[in-house]
């Protein structure tokens, strides 16, 4: 609806009227508020309706812009292996996640290979800074716990500062709380309206980027056609003095241009050889790139073999059934021991991954860095199918100790049994 023109009062109601009144149509829920409250300025309605509004209509486009960040992971599993995002809450409590966006647009601001996960607090404040003071973007959320008494007045507070962030980014100094993310539960609003941040910085570095390689595709263009349109003229003038037919009427004169041809065929002949050899070299070079790639795919081919392969035997020497009798024991101990030879022997083709990752890296492979991520995933995958291997060979060995111990007991109380009964079948007077 269009609004009422004019100040006064009555015309500042009718207009706040006419929102409401359209926000009941979008089924908007609005409890104990009035046009009113609004045109009297009361701070917590007009906060709170305000952070409403965006909840309703920015919120499903802030999310699916949340999502392309995402998606950007999911497409690159093996270059961020610890980063594992499918919530909006606790997938973003280690900062993994915050310092692997700017690492993944801006790699000079931060070392990822350096983080760990176990220090929480240290990821975050060091996206947090870095994202502020590198890019200027608004630090919305806080990795210390905050020492709130109340669940639903963190939330409040949290609904109202990103409010004012959306809305007016003057005031946002009048808020003196951040919303937390390392807790057990951080507030899933807070944290896809601050992702979107990233999503709308980088967006516009992009822009910028691709105005940049426009412009510099245009100079290039223009600089091609100059060359090009000069090189035209030469082409030109050289054929008409070739074909100019008087020649010097004296013998220094012809001398001269016989030597100026000499030095215009032999610039010609260093031109054809440079454009032989550069074909040479782009011919020999597509041939070397079209083995790299035919290489790289029989890398990814093996590598996802052993990475089935290694992940199965994990989940099969993570089994402990080992039986409840002491022959059952000794044979899983037969059978362990084959699964120690079969895993054992299959180190060799471990190796061939890894070997085939080596020669990629030493040909200068384009795409290198995933090659490389994928043969450590590969390598960690079989450092800890050894570790559940020796573990299980450890738990073995002590459950075939504590089932010899039970035949021996069994044994010592067979023998006390039938002492008891010889005993109680002699005659006491013997005894004596």
């Amino acid at each position: 609806p269009k609004p009422t023109k004019g100040r006064m009062r009555i015309h500042c109601l009718e207009n706040v009227d006419k929102a409401l009144q359209f926000l009941k149509e979008q089924k908007v829920h609005l409890e104990n508020m009035g046009s009113h409250d609004i045109v009297d300025g009361n701070h917590r309605l007009t906060l709170g309706l305000i952070w409403t509004i965006i909840l309703r209509f920015q919120v499903s486009v802030v999310f699916s812009r949340v999502e392309l960040i995402i998606n950007a992971f999911e497409s690159d599993p093996y270059r961020y292996p610890n980063v594992n995002i499918h919530n909006f809450t606790t997938s973003w409590r280690d900062g993994l996640a915050f310092n692997a966006i700017v690492h993944k647009h801006r790699p000079d601001l931060i070392e990822f290979d350096n983080l760990k996960r176990s220090n929480a607090h240290y990821n975050l404040q060091n996206a947090f800074n870095v994202a502020e003071k590198e890019m200027g973007l608004t630090k919305l959320l806080d990795p210390e716990g905050l020492e709130m008494t109340n669940k639903k007045e963190r939330a409040q507070q949290s609904s109202f500062r990103l409010c004012f962030f959306q809305v007016k980014p003057v005031a946002q100094h009048f808020l003196s709380f951040l919303p937390d993310v390392n807790v057990d539960q951080p507030d899933e609003k807070s944290i896809i309206t601050y992702v979107a941040t990233y999503y709308h910085y980088f967006s516009k570095m992009k822009a910028l980027a691709v105005l940049d390689y426009a412009i510099e595709a245009d100079q290039l263009i223009e600089k091609y056609e100059t060359l090009a349109s000069e090189l035209l003229q030469w082409i030109e003038q050289t054929i008409v003095t070739l074909n100019d037919r008087q020649l010097a009427n004296s013998l220094n004169g012809v001398q001269n241009q016989l030597q100026a041809f000499n030095s215009y065929r032999t610039a010609w002949e260093r031109l054809e050889k440079a454009e032989h050899e550069r074909e040479l070299a782009l011919r020999n070079e597509l041939i070397r790139q079209e083995k790299l790639e035919m290489l790289a795919a029989r890398f990814d081919r093996k590598a996802a073999m052993r990475e089935t392969w290694l992940s199965e035997n994990q989940r099969l020497v993570s089994q402990d059934n080992f039986g409840t009798d002491l022959g059952a024991v000794e044979a899983a101990t037969r059978k362990h021991e084959a699964i120690e030879t079969d895993i054992g022997a299959y180190w060799e083709r471990v190796a061939a991954v890894e070997a085939v990752a080596k020669e990629l890296e030493a040909e200068r492979y384009h795409d290198v860095r995933r090659i490389l991520a994928r043969r450590d995933n590969v390598l960690r995958l079989w450092e800890y199918l050894k570790e559940l291997l020796a573990a299980r060979r450890e738990r073995l060995n002590a459950h075939r100790d504590l089932q010899r111990l039970f035949q021996e007991m069994r044994y010592i109380m067979d023998w006390m049994a039938d002492e008891k009964v010889k005993l109680t079948q002699r005659n006491p007077f013997e005894v004596l």
